[in-house]
């Protein structure tokens, strides 16, 4: 697209929003939630209360349900971990764990290597 023609298009995309805009501020609700909106602020400013302290003060329950919710949800249980059991070809001993912090284990994966020794899993 050539310059022109770009410009062309964010000229009339502008105009279109100019126009949007106009029809807004005609809008009596809009003019109402605007007055409102300014009346809102100038009370909280005037009492020195925020936001969060309206919300509390009309719905109690509501912001302590979510704060629960965003804060602590609920606790999962971990599923238990799987005893691996590993067996060494070369001496026929057998490692049962649940975890890879296994003395045995350590010591078998820094002589034979952490890929040869995981392929050891029955």
């Amino acid at each position: 697209m050539s310059r022109l023609a770009e410009f062309r298009a964010a000229e009339k995309a502008l105009q279109e929003q100019i126009a949007q805009l106009e029809t807004m501020k005609k809008d009596a609700s809009l003019k109402r939630e605007i007055e409102f909106e300014q009346k809102l602020l100038g009370l909280m400013k005037s009492y020195d209360k925020g936001l969060r302290d309206i919300v509390a003060i009309l719905d109690p329950k509501g912001l302590k349900a979510s704060a629960k919710t965003s804060t602590s949800p609920v606790k999962q249980q971990r599923r238990p971990r799987v005893v691996k059991v590993y067996e060494n070809p070369h001496t026929g001993e057998l490692i049962e764990t649940k975890g890879g912090n296994h003395r045995g284990l350590k010591a078998w994966k820094e002589q034979y290597g952490a890929a040869t020794v995981e392929s050891w899993v029955r």
